[in-house]
């Protein structure tokens, strides 16, 4: 399933105005049980934080993080960086015309990058999933954090990431180049490329693969078939999504044994 496409075509719709942008970001962070997991722990790592801090963004996407980072404190200064040149013109664009001086975007290969000791956080959500070298990555992170500086991680987890059921079946978004983390095998990567601390827990338990089918996969499903069912989407979410941010809530306030996702934290 090609899920960049459909990306680039919500991409379309909704930089058509900062306002649309801006709902766009609302919507996301609505729909997107992993967002509710990722602001929760922003929220608990914020606590105390003073004016200057340092945020690494890395994998920034549409830069929906980094708009909820830039307005945790103004004076924080976000950095977001991402493989695809499009994505970081798109972003600087749209945070000029917001005026966010605090941010800023660039392309950058994380296999490659490297800022010595500057960052107090790194976020890094759904992006693991995509890229091979998982250890060189965590190594330049560990590299560009200040000591005590914590690394933010979502992804999915083994346990049915990807929406994979068994060994012979493909992961659910083509671009994946792994289907899912063993919960203690990410934990090792990161203290072999250098981090002192690791801590890891399981999301997308059972409300949350259930919202998570009836929020993501199906209308995604829908639309690789046809871009007209995004005449119908109004009105699917209109039935659905009352019932997606309930499961969700439960999702984020519950301790799972198991899920197919992963919230992962790691100190330098």
């Amino acid at each position: 399933m090609q899920y960049d496409p459909i990306k680039r075509s919500l991409g379309n719709i909704f930089n058509k105005h900062p306002f649309l942008r801006k709902m766009f970001y609302r919507l996301l962070d609505l729909l997107l049980l992993r967002t509710w997991h990722i602001k929760k722990e922003i929220r608990l790592w914020a606590m105390g934080k003073g004016d200057e801090i340092k945020v690494l963004d890395a994998g920034s996407g549409f830069g929906q993080y980094t708009y909820f980072l830039s307005r945790k404190n103004k004076n924080w200064q976000v950095l977001g960086v991402d493989v695809k040149e499009e994505q970081v013109e798109d972003c600087n664009n749209f945070f000029r015309k917001i005026n966010k001086p605090n941010v800023k975007f660039e392309v950058a290969d994380l296999t490659q990058f490297n800022q010595a000791n500057t960052y107090d956080l790194v976020l890094s959500v759904d992006v693991m999933e995509h890229i091979l070298e998982d250890v060189e990555v965590f190594k330049n992170l560990n590299l560009s954090m200040k000591k005590g500086g914590m690394l933010l991680i979502s992804t999915p987890s083994d346990q049915g990431g990807s929406d994979v059921h068994d060994h012979d079946h493909d992961s659910f978004i083509d671009e994946h180049v792994r289907d899912g983390y063993n919960i203690d095998e990410i934990q090792e990567k990161l203290k072999s490329a250098g981090f002192t601390e690791t801590e890891a827990r399981y999301n997308y338990g059972s409300p949350g693969k259930i919202s998570w089918k009836l929020s993501m996969k199906y209308p995604i499903l829908m639309l690789n078939v046809s871009k007209l069912f995004f005449i119908i989407l109004p009105f699917y979410y209109l039935l659905t999504f009352p019932i997606s941010l309930i499961l969700n809530y439960f999702d984020v306030n519950t301790t799972h044994k198991t899920g197919t996702g992963l919230v992962v934290k790691a100190w330098k």
